[in-house]
């Protein structure tokens, strides 16, 4: 018992901390932790290599990017050479139609290429998602997996524009500094080519730039917006029009390597020829034109911000605690995130050891994604349920809800109901985990069990809601 009289330990506490800061229990979890459990999850925190996933199988965003431009290279040749043999067929010639239809069973191009090792698009994403869902059910604490969701979930993308790349940003840019410092996160997610193509920045220079005149065009301002309103100072913070145009110039020139290039497509790049040449206001304060380390000086200095540092100790409190949580938490974890520069693991080590963390009641739902991982860690039946069937059991269980905008579902895994690498809307008045919940659902586990057997015409009902301890 705490000196403010918040259990410490035993069953409840272990059950409440599992639940609350990681996947749920599993195994004999709750009372291998009982002792102390705060101390467990602590300890999951000290891991060596926490975060980061051992997946050699798993290839970088660059080679996605790449692999998955020259297997849709492929498939437009294959498509071309068929539409060619339906017209010498048309046509009569005979000897013509026997070469093209032996080049359309060829599996690669009619140069005689050998046969190009590139997977599917789908099957790049699919091995992503199993090597998350994995690491999620197998955790012993599941703290620091929930932590890399969270994070995922702020710094958002969507496999709209380059569904390969999706899976691979958040092993390049998000596991690697979940317990790092803010700043290195903030650097490593903003200028990460899948963010650069999601957010448009490939696309954007600047109208005085060498490219902009050249081709008569300008700004696209949405990282930026997205930058100041979402990842860092927040909406309340006081930031102006002037200071979202003002930050797109700063950025212009961060884009990328066109896929096409087969050494370093897919890779970041900057590109004076794209930048707005020129001193900027952000914030107040000027920043000289130095390229590349003029944007990196202004992220730097919107990381250390103490608006920043209000947003996101909001964001974990609201994540992890409660719609609503405790004001003396916000402050004392604002107040650790400006002491130690943005450190992300003392930030943690103090939600986890408040006893507002604790004490706070029990009325969170678990969105679907987690709760899904938290039954599997309960049945042990992960290695027997195909990454597929938990992609669409997401379906089953409802998509996130809520009046602002919303990331789509990637659209070759939406035809066969998946909403992976999807985030609800991140706005403010939706960042209530409990108002994007469906109102009811029809789902049941045996819509994840590896060989269901159900009755013809038989239908399961959950209840409307399965509360977060």
């Amino acid at each position: 018992m705490s000196a403010n009289g918040v259990p410490s330990s035993g069953k409840n506490a272990a059950a409440l901390g599992l639940h609350r800061f990681g996947f749920g229990p599993v195994g004999d979890a709750i009372t291998a932790i009982a002792a102390d459990p705060r101390g467990a999850l602590l300890a999951d925190l000290e891991r060596p290599g926490a975060g980061r996933l051992d997946t050699p199988n798993l290839i970088s965003s660059a080679e996605a990017a790449r692999e998955v431009f020259d297997f849709r290279a492929e498939r437009r040749a294959q498509q071309k050479l068929a539409l060619r043999l339906q017209k010498a067929v048309a046509t009569g010639g005979e000897n013509q139609a026997q070469t093209m239809a032996e080049a359309v069973k060829a599996p690669g191009p009619a140069s005689g290429a050998p046969p190009l090792k590139v997977p599917l698009p789908q099957q790049i994403i699919l091995g992503e998602a199993k090597a998350r869902f994995d690491a999620a059910a197998s955790a012993d604490m599941g703290f620091v997996e929930r932590l890399v969701w969270f994070w995922s979930n702020h710094f958002c993308i969507s496999g709209d524009k380059d569904a390969a790349m999706v899976g691979a940003y958040e092993r390049e840019a998000i596991r690697p500094h979940v317990l790092g410092r803010f700043a290195d996160l903030l650097q490593a997610v903003e200028n990460h080519p899948a963010m650069l193509l999601y957010l448009d920045n490939v696309q954007s220079m600047g109208a005085d730039s060498i490219a902009g005149i050249n081709r008569d065009k300008g700004l696209n301002e949405n990282l930026a917006r997205e930058t100041l309103e979402l990842h860092t100072v927040g909406v309340r913070s006081g930031y102006s029009q002037a200071d979202v145009t003002s930050l797109a110039k700063v950025i212009t020139g961060w884009t990328w390597i066109r896929p096409d290039d087969p050494a370093h497509g897919g890779e970041f790049v900057f590109m004076r020829r794209l930048h707005e040449p020129g001193d900027q206001m952000v914030f107040g304060k000027r920043y000289a034109d130095g390229g590349l380390d003029q944007g990196r000086a202004v992220l730097a200095d919107l990381a250390r911000h103490p608006a920043t540092a209000q947003h996101i100790s909001e964001k974990l409190a609201r994540h992890f605690i409660a719609d609503d949580p405790p004001p003396m938490l916000v402050i004392k974890l604002t107040k650790t995130f400006i002491a130690t520069d943005g450190d992300l693991k003392e930030v943690a080590k103090i939600l986890i050891t408040l006893d507002e963390s604790w004490a706070a009641p029990r009325t969170q739902l678990k969105p679907p994604a987690e709760w899904i991982v938290g039954v599997i860690r309960l049945t042990g039946a992960q290695a027997e349920i195909p990454i597929g069937r938990i992609m669409n059991a997401q379906v089953a269980l409802g998509a996130p809800r809520g009046g602002g905008r919303r990331r789509t579902a990637i659209p070759m895994l939406k035809r066969h109901g998946s909403t992976a690498y999807r985030a609800a809307s991140t706005s403010p008045q939706n960042l209530s985990v409990a108002r994007h919940m469906p109102t009811h659902w029809r789902f049941s586990t045996a819509d994840l069990a590896p060989s269901p057997r159900r009755k013809r015409g038989a239908r399961s009902r959950m209840p409307k809601a399965a509360a977060r301890p």
